[in-house]
């Protein structure tokens, strides 16, 4: 091996290790496995508690707000929160699933996106997919992002 790719070996191993300590950093500052990007401490503290990756606000509302449907999934680092099947008693033909992704650490209006799929009963009893409404997925969001000022609003009101 000649010296010139020894070099480049060496120096491709110290970036790598580099690369690893300063991740390392990240994560014990706060900022680490962030998908979006480094936080500086004081947007960490007021986003998220410790131990969850996205808004705590738009994480909760979310729960509540889709609470009546069982849950399959829910990944509060990644920001996913997935549903089973739910059908309404009074509507046993039909059924809807909700995916849910929280896509920033600030509550804002475009920090949650909905996607809700539907499916109705055929005649020979099986599941099919139907379409589902545009608005339906936009009701839902909103019914998030309501459910998440006031969640914010209560806790200003506790400190203030």
């Amino acid at each position: 091996m000649s010296f010139t790719v020894k070099t480049g070996v060496v120096i491709a191993g110290a970036l790598l290790l580099a690369a690893c300590a300063h991740g390392g950093d990240q994560a014990s500052s706060g900022g680490g496995g962030f998908p979006f990007g480094k936080r500086n401490d004081r947007a960490a503290a007021s986003a998220a508690p410790a131990g969850i990756g996205v808004n705590a606000f738009l994480w909760r509302a979310s729960l509540d707000t889709l609470s009546f449907m069982p849950l399959a999934s829910a990944d509060p680092f990644g920001g996913v929160i997935i549903t089973d099947w739910y059908a309404n008693p009074e509507k046993p033909d039909e059924r809807f699933k909700a995916t849910v992704y929280i896509l920033d650490t600030r509550l804002r209006a475009d920090g949650v996106s909905v996607t809700v799929f539907k499916q109705v009963k055929d005649s020979a009893g099986g599941w099919s997919n139907a379409p589902v409404s545009g608005q339906t997925d936009v009701d839902v969001e909103n019914a998030i992002l309501t459910r998440a000022r006031q969640l914010k609003l209560s806790t200003i009101n506790v400190k203030g």
